[in-house]
Order: C-alpha cells, then structure tokens, then sequence
C-alpha cells in the first residue's frame, strides 16, 4: 500500500505551478544539516521516506545535487554531473522515485549566484568553465569577481566566481539545466541559495522557465539590532523580503528569516515581541503569509555551523508557534530526527492538530496575549495555543486540550 497523504489531486497539482501557493498547506522537511554528506545521505534518506509521508510532510528540501568543490554542496562546478559527496546518481534516482511513490514532492537546492571554474582566464583567476557541460567563458562572470560579465544585480559571495545572470546564454543554460532536473532527474519543487545574490526577475524568469511546483528564495540579512539587542520593530527587515518576493512575480515564497530573529529573542522570556503595533505577527507571515515559510534553524543558523541557532530548550516552542500559524512551516532534521522520540512525537502531533484542523498559510489569527511569560492566539476558529510560562487558557467548554508539553499547550475544538 502505498501511503497517500495528501489528497487525490497530487497529479494535477504537479503540473500547475500555481496550486500549491493558492492551497497553502504546505509542511516542508529540510531533509539534512551540514554533516550529512559524511553519512551516505541518499541511502539513509531512502529509508526514511514512508515515516516523511506518514508525519505529513508535503515537500522535502534536499542537499544541493550537483558536484561541488565543498562537500556540503554550495560550491557548484559540473552542474550535469549529479554523483555527489550525498552519494551517486543512481541512489539519488532511487530515492526521488521513492518519494514520488510516496507523494512527498523533493525540493533541488537550487546553488546559481557562483560557480567554480576549470581553466584559468582573463586576470589568471579561475573564471572559464571549459572541459565540462555549460562551457561558458569569462564573460558568464561578473566584473565584481574577476570576469568580463557585466556588475552582480545583487550581492557578492566572496571568494568564488559569481555569475552574470544578465547575460543570456547564461540564462537560457541555466533554464534548460532547471529544466533537466525537474523532467529528467524528478525533483519537483526548488529552493534559492542566496538569493540576494541576484536579481528576483532572473527567478522569475527561472520558475517561468522550468514550472517547479513550489519554489522558495533564501533571501536572508541581518535583522534590526542595537548593540546585541534585537529591536522590536523589524519592518524594514521583512519589508526586504517581502520586496523580493514581489519582485519574483510573486512566483517565489521565501523564508521567513524575520519571524525567526524575532521568535528566538521571544521565548527567552520576551514574548511581547510577538505582537507588532497593529496586533498582528511581527514577521512575513504578519504581512503575507501566503508566501511565508516559517522555520526553527536551517544547516546555516543552527547544526554544526550555528551561525545563529535557536535557543535549544525552547525549541518545541517555536514548533507551537509555527506549525500552530499562518505561513507555510518547515521542521528542521536534526530537530525531527536526531533529538530523540519525544520531539519526533511531538511535532508529528503538532502537525496532524494541523491538517485535520485545516489550519493554511492564508488562516486568521487573534492575538490575545503578548506578556514577557505568555503569549496566546486562535488561529482560524477551531485552535487556541499558548506558550511560556504564564497561565492561559480559552473560555468556554467547548475547548479540548489537544496536546501539550513544556512550556507549550494547543486547543482544538
């Protein structure tokens, strides 16, 4: 039997790009952190599969596929040769067939602000790609990295060459590559690396270009901070974002890297910060929900590298809120899987109060508390939850605890 979570309009969703935005009810796995390459990632992934399906997950966010000078994946060459440090083709093949048996749609780690040359060019720097697929020469580089390309339409990622996405052999190679992986290799859904790199109509141009079913930008900068104080008022931050996003066609979700500065200041005993001036989240998701994805820590902020984690004890906290929420959630791995069974149980339940409360990316929300100790809230009208310290609870009898744990509680009713 073949596990079927998420409805019988799988195969038409997987042709129309627009479905799943307009659904929103979307549960994203990152499925690995910064040391899975060491663990033949696809073979061990493969056995997951059927307990992914099982937990809810609609889209799986894998490790980039390509060959990379750096084993995480982030440090693309031969973008055709998908026998990575995850492991060979052939496992890979195997695990996206699995998925798809499954219905759980894989998301390609999509790395295309820079990529490392073969041959040395113009100024002696590694800036040709010759000998390999996508032979492009200097002019596919930009200026700011050492190329004859035109200036980046957005940031540098120093150290390496960074592509002129201006340039339209480039473009129409990248699009076909895109197209590769989605009809040929089966991965389905895409998410951004660094998106501030480059221009969010280049993305456009992409998603246009190779129909993902879902995609998602990784546009992240720092929050508001005064000091090491995190300011309450971060519009400025999620207003970047939500340019971005508007700027993709609104074609794009992105993460919402503001609800996480917020949400890791807030369970520290600040849970005021919840609440923006308007009484709404202070995030994305307070904004525009519907191209939100929410999240605890990534391979970046939290995992090994913990550039910027999430305070670990309150992490089922921050579950309570975000799966509990407007906006598109997304659990991390090591969370899910390598904090034990109670959090893996946890979160399972969270997600299942979800689904059959049919809580979505568009759901209303009403905040009623937002204290140092307690912040409270119903979202659509069927669940009330609360987090911190400080005692709350709905009014009325019709409320039924549906679960709880440290520091969190969620009704339904």
């Amino acid at each position: 039997m073949v596990y079927n979570s998420n409805g019988s309009d799988a195969s038409y969703r997987r042709t129309d790009t627009g479905a799943v935005l307009r659904s929103g009810r979307e549960i994203l796995l990152q499925a690995f952190n910064w040391e899975s390459h060491k663990h033949n990632w696809w073979g061990n992934l493969e056995k997951k599969v059927a307990d992914i399906a099982k937990s809810g997950f609609t889209s799986a966010w894998l490790p980039p596929p390509a060959n990379s000078f750096a084993p995480e994946g982030y440090l693309p060459q031969n973008l055709y040769n998908i026998n990575s440090s995850y492991g060979s083709e052939q496992l890979l093949r195997a695990l996206l067939q699995k998925m798809k048996q499954y219905n759980v749609r894989a998301m390609a780690d999509i790395v295309i602000n820079h990529r490392v040359g073969t041959t040395q060019g113009h100024g002696g720097m590694y800036n040709r790609y010759d000998g390999i697929p996508l032979s492009w020469d200097e002019r596919a580089v930009t200026s700011c990295t050492g190329g004859l390309g035109n200036r980046s339409t957005g940031d540098n990622f120093n150290g390496v060459p960074n592509i002129d996405h201006t340039q339209q052999f480039v473009r129409k190679d990248i699009t076909a590559w895109l197209q590769w992986l989605r009809e040929s290799v089966g991965f389905q859904d895409f998410r951004f690396d660094f998106a501030r790199g480059y221009s969010p109509k280049y993305v456009k141009e992409y998603i246009e270009g190779a129909k993902p079913v879902f995609s998602v930008g990784e546009y992240w900068d720092s929050c508001n901070y005064n000091g090491h104080f995190l300011e309450y008022n971060q519009d400025s931050h999620r207003q970047r974002i939500v340019n971005w996003i508007d700027a993709t066609g609104q074609l794009s979700a992105a993460f919402d890297f503001t609800t996480k500065g917020i949400l890791q200041e807030a369970v520290k005993g600040q849970l005021w910060r919840l609440r923006d001036p308007q009484g709404k989240p202070p995030g994305v998701l307070g904004w525009w929900p519907s191209r939100a994805v929410t999240f605890i820590d990534n391979h970046d902020t939290g995992s090994t590298q913990a550039h910027w984690p999430f305070p670990s004890d309150h992490v089922m906290e921050g579950y309570a809120y975000i799966l509990t929420h407007p906006g598109m959630p997304a659990v991390f791995y090591d969370h899910f899987y390598d904090w034990g069974n109670s959090n893996h149980e946890q979160i399972v339940k969270l997600i299942d109060i979800r689904k059959h409360q049919d809580i979505h990316s568009r759901s209303s929300i009403k905040i009623f508390e937002a204290q140092p100790n307690l912040y409270s809230a119903m979202i659509g009208e069927k669940v009330c939850m609360k987090i911190g310290d400080g005692s709350w609870y709905p009014e009325g009898k019709e409320w039924k605890l549906a679960t709880c744990g440290h520091r969190y509680a969620v009704w339904q009713k």
